[in-house]
């Protein structure tokens, strides 16, 4: 055993080892318990930081744990290949998008493998290989066939610098998120998924995933916004066509005094053709980004159109407002507004001087003053005619059957989710798979000529996407009238190929069929780990995608995560790390100078999971002294000589006491590990039994025996997170066997038992003395032997022995 500990020497022998051995290959066997542990996949950046070693590290450690369970465990790794970084690096160094993904990949997939991770490379995905996107195109034509995608014009968020749609989430402050420029709203046609034909389905299952964090859970639950409410008609004056708008809140109808309508919608386009303030008001407002966040917070602006609509109840004239918070894609892109009882119209009232009505009355009759806020808590309807009186569960049906009755409304359901609009305006994405015929209209590509390949030697100029400019991909023939027609250049949102690439790596090689009968045993995933920041969109996508694979028949799962681990982010000095707040630390140097086990060590002891990891240098510093601790107490244990069996019977206290901290520490490991995903306890608990171990002075047979068992306990638990130097030391105490290949090491229930307890012993209550006893001591025999101590004994001669109570392993009270 060379010493000192050399991680350079031991890391390389363990990876040349389960490289050699195929350790984490794995096939698919019926007769044994599969456990699918998997990581959300990179970006190929070309560079690991320090967020993805902790997120990887956590999946690599209860991967390798639960394989020393007994479990058939699988742990691949791919990559989400496709995205605009790529192309903004093909344009800043001249080089295709491709060939930078694929160096960018092989660069990484390197520094992976130095961190020694547990993982199957034969099922090794990239999504953006046409053997992978073939079959999200196929499936979109599926989706065609069945009315689950649509084109439309849509309101988008176009960024104008990289010529391109934005999400919501992707507009931060009113720019976009890469390139920083302001973001417009612009019209144009769209593909969009229909996720909102299973939104109950995907709402409803959220009861029953007792494995994802509540707080997941809850802004899924937001995410999605079902609502009860009731869908109503307001006549507009001189139009044909009445207002129609939705409301969770009908008891307030009669609040009602005025309405808005989005920037888009035909009554403000046409009330702007005649006045140019309102014209340039529209125009201010569609400079202004369609996220929620940005609506929440800026200021609330708006101009009078001019017209009023008609109250359905009370005949009354209601003034129309254009306003920059009324969205045109949400709902009909009009809004009633009620600033009596709703805090932003109250806001917006009280800026423009529009009438606040009380309509609504505190339950239990406090006064409130709705001139100084809104009160917008449920109550008793006031000042609203014949409902006075009612709550507002008999105010909801009343005024809906209303509605109802005289066909100017409905109850209605409706949800804040949208469709998925899946098309983006750039070249680096899978093609959708979309013909576009004069004659026969938007026609999808026959199965047998997909996929649709997207050219990879191509030049990213950076204004659009070059797809447009490129005939040879463009012009094609009608599948259906074989007449001239045109390629669809959109490409798909990156997310479609995330949203169903775990159930791609249980057979990555099938080229007949999306999935097959391999899928049925590996999944769904049972452990999936990842940043909370895909909370909504990759994990409320990828819930979807699994279940439009089910209904095509592909799975009868359907959801595709039982456990969910969100990881907290890795920070240093309080801030996120950044190459602009120059707090990046670089995960290769320090492996090149302590190690990854050392990293893997740091990372799963300065934190727990779910909480962010505040990095420090002495914590790293600390974590390689502990392995070289480690490394010595083997080391120098190894060189005393040969070990004896270990007899049981013939152990004194002390060695007692080692061993049954041993195996203390194995069941509190294990249950770190296996029910708590506690980590930083699991590695306090073995540093804590090394300690003990280090303090133990004794040469002798016994001793050395109990050490030894105790050291090989300390490898065996550490291995799922110092792999490396535990590969190394198991085969130092002795064992040919490497250490990938051991069970968890077994509890002996005997070592747990105490030969004899201390109780405190009270005299009426008052503490009088200590006593050891026998463990297995009955009451009667406990009360005899505490008031026989000295010290007892002074507090009991003399008096009268009433009543001895004794809690077991804790205490004697004598009642005198």
């Amino acid at each position: 055993m060379s010493t000192p500990y050399k991680p350079e020497v031991v890391e390389a022998s363990a990876q040349r080892h389960w490289r050699e051995a195929r350790s984490f290959e794995v096939d698919e066997d019926p007769d044994k318990e599969k456990f699918y542990c998997l990581t959300m996949f990179p970006y190929p950046s070309g560079k690991l930081h320090m967020g993805h070693v902790r997120v990887y590290t956590i999946s690599d450690v209860i991967a390798r744990y639960q394989r020393m369970q007994g479990k058939h465990v699988l742990q691949p790794m791919g990559w989400d290949a496709f995205g605009m970084p790529a192309e903004n690096a093909a344009f800043k160094h001249g080089v295709p998008p491709a060939r930078w993904t694929y160096a960018n990949i092989g660069e990484m997939r390197a520094q992976l493998d130095r961190l020694g991770y547990a993982y199957d490379w034969s099922r090794e995905i990239t999504t953006c290989r046409p053997d992978y996107y073939r079959w999200e195109q196929w499936l979109f034509t599926r989706m065609f066939d069945k009315g689950l995608v649509y084109r439309k014009n849509s309101i988008v968020n176009w960024d104008p610098v990289d010529q391109t749609v934005l999400a919501n989430e992707q507009v931060i402050d009113g720019r976009g998120w890469r390139s920083g420029a302001p973001v417009e709203r612009r019209e144009i046609p769209q593909w969009f998924m229909r996720i909102t034909a299973y939104a109950d389905e995907l709402l409803e299952e959220l009861d029953r995933m007792p494995g994802w964090p509540d707080s997941v859970k809850t802004m899924q639950r937001n995410w999605i916004g079902r609502s009860e409410g009731v869908e109503l008609s307001f006549d507009v004056e001189g139009e044909d066509q009445p207002l129609t708008v939705y409301t969770t809140r009908p008891d307030t109808l009669m609040g009602v005094t005025f309405m808005a309508v989005a920037a888009e919608h035909p009554l403000a386009a046409r009330a702007a053709k005649d006045d140019p303030g309102i014209a340039a008001f529209i125009d201010e407002c569609l400079q202004t980004d369609a996220s929620e966040a940005t609506l929440e917070t800026m200021e609330k602006k708006g101009m009078p159109l001019g017209i009023s609509a008609v109250h359905p109840l009370s005949g009354e004239d209601v003034p129309l407002w254009v306003a920059n918070f009324v969205l045109m894609s949400y709902g009909t892109g009009a809004v009633m507004a009620v600033p009596g009882h709703d805090e932003r119209d109250w806001e917006f009232a009280k800026k423009h001087g529009l009438p606040i009505k009380q309509v609504i009355a505190p339950a239990g009759g406090a006064e409130i003053d709705i001139q100084e806020q809104a009160f917008v808590d449920r109550g008793v309807l006031v000042n609203s005619g014949e409902y006075d009186g009612l709550d507002f569960d008999a105010a909801f049906d009343a005024i809906a059957e209303r509605f109802e009755e005289t066909g100017r409304g409905r109850r209605a359901v409706n949800y804040r989710l949208r469709d998925w609009g899946v098309s983006r305006q750039r070249y680096w994405g899978a093609p959708i798979p979309i013909i576009y015929c004069d004659d026969c209209g938007a026609v999808p590509v026959p199965e047998e000529d997909l996929p649709v390949v997207l050219p990879e030697d191509v030049d990213v100029t950076g204004a659009g996407s070059p797809l447009r400019d490129m005939p040879e991909f463009v012009d094609v023939a009608c599948p259906t009238c074989g007449e001239d027609a045109r390629r669809e250049t959109d490409t798909f949102d990156t997310f479609v190929e995330s949203s169903w690439y775990f159930a791609r790596y249980a057979c990555p090689d099938a080229d007949t069929a999306m999935l097959d009968e391999r899928a049925a045993y590996w999944t769904p995933v049972d452990q999936y780990t990842g940043g909370i920041e895909h909370a909504i969109l990759h994990l409320l996508y990828s819930r979807f995608f699994q279940r439009v694979m089910r209904d095509e028949g592909l799975t009868e799962v359907s959801e595709p995560f039982a456990r969910l681990l969100t990881q907290g982010m890795v920070l240093k000095d309080g801030a996120k790390m950044s190459k602009n707040k120059g707090n990046v630390v670089d995960p290769q140097e320090l492996i090149g100078k302590y190690g990854a086990d050392t990293v893997r060590l740091f990372m799963m002891f300065a934190a727990p999971p779910e909480q962010s990891l505040e990095w420090s240098d002495e914590g790293v510093q600390g974590s390689y002294r502990f392995l070289k601790r480690f490394w010595n107490a083997v080391a120098d244990h190894m060189a005393a000589g040969p070990v004896a069996a270990l007899d049981v019977a013939a152990l004194n206290d002390e060695q007692k006491a080692l061993r049954r901290k041993t195996h203390r520490t194995i069941r509190k490991i294990d249950d770190d590990l296996g029910r708590r995903s506690s980590f930083n306890t699991a590695v306090a608990a073995a540093m804590e039994l090394l300690n003990a171990v280090n303090r133990m002075q004794d040469d002798s047979d016994a001793g050395r025996a109990v050490v030894h068992e105790a050291l090989e306990a300390v490898v065996l638990m550490l291995s799922p997170m110092t792999p490396h130097i535990c590969h190394a030391l198991w085969l130092e105490l002795g064992h040919s066997t490497p250490v990938i290949d051991r069970r968890w090491p077994e509890i002996d229930a005997s070592a747990l038992e105490l030969d004899t307890v201390e109780l405190v012993v009270q005299v009426n209550g008052k503490l009088r003395g200590r006593v050891q006893v026998p463990a297995c001591a009955d009451e009667d025999a406990i009360g005899q032997l505490a008031a026989a101590d000295e010290n007892v004994r002074r507090f009991v001669e003399g008096n009268e022995i009433r009543k001895v109570i004794v809690v077991p392993g804790r205490l004697v009270n004598i009642v005198v």
